[in-house]
């Protein structure tokens, strides 16, 4: 089962990120509640972010279901090592892509990769441990710490759907990574909520007129 989250004004964390971002303030007003469920099972949530790499979301969501079908309703090791790399490539997935998910699969399978052992170690660590599977970067492995671990204070600063929030509640284009980091520090140690916010901001539509601050 997956777990629910729920966010609102009297939270902690939403409190400190509306006290130390008036900008990100107006933003987490205008989206309201916020309410997520985490990834419970990883090795799926990571083979749809490996799917879903240079994607759009309409796009790889079709992919994911086309593989989910194969996997006879759902991702999970047994089933990907039950069908071949034809069949994967058939339904539409590049070459690459397929060559990425079987690294993943066999690195979990033969414990080069312990999602149990991640609860005790920091945020670096895991990117560290992940991104060493070719085909899992910066961004699936910051994707899967916010959406499965829940971790409170990452920074997807290479999203394109982030930074076009970012961009919304700040009126730039300018997407350096340098930039973005040190406009984003008032955020810790809550960056991935604030993060959810942007995300959440574009997927009501809000981002489709321009941002007020005072209006």
């Amino acid at each position: 089962m997956n777990d629910f989250k729920q966010l609102n004004e009297d939270s902690p964390e939403i409190i400190y990120l509306c006290k130390h971002d008036k900008h990100l303030a107006k933003a987490i007003k205008m989206v309201g509640p916020l309410k997520y469920q985490l990834a419970s099972d990883g090795y799926a949530f990571l083979v749809s972010e490996i799917i879903g790499q240079m994607l759009s979301n309409k796009v790889a969501d079709v992919l994911t279901e086309r593989v989910s079908t194969l996997c006879h309703g759902h991702i999970s090791i047994p089933a990907i090592y039950s069908i071949t790399d034809a069949d994967i490539h058939a339904i539409g997935l590049s070459r690459p892509k397929v060559t990425y998910i079987r690294n993943l699969t066999t690195a979990i399978n033969d414990g080069t990769i312990n999602f149990d052992q991640y609860s005790s170690m920091s945020d670096s660590e895991i990117i560290k441990d992940l991104t060493s599977i070719k085909g899992i970067g910066n961004w699936s492995a910051k994707m899967y710490l916010i959406f499965s671990l829940n971790r409170p204070d990452i920074l997807p600063f290479e999203d394109i759907a982030f930074l076009q929030g970012y961009g919304w509640v700040y009126k730039t284009d300018d997407y350096t990574a340098k930039l973005v980091q040190k406009k984003c520090q008032k955020w810790h140690p809550y960056s991935s909520i604030a993060a959810r916010y942007m995300y959440q901001a574009l997927d009501l539509g809000l981002t489709k007129k321009p941002f007020h601050l005072f209006k």
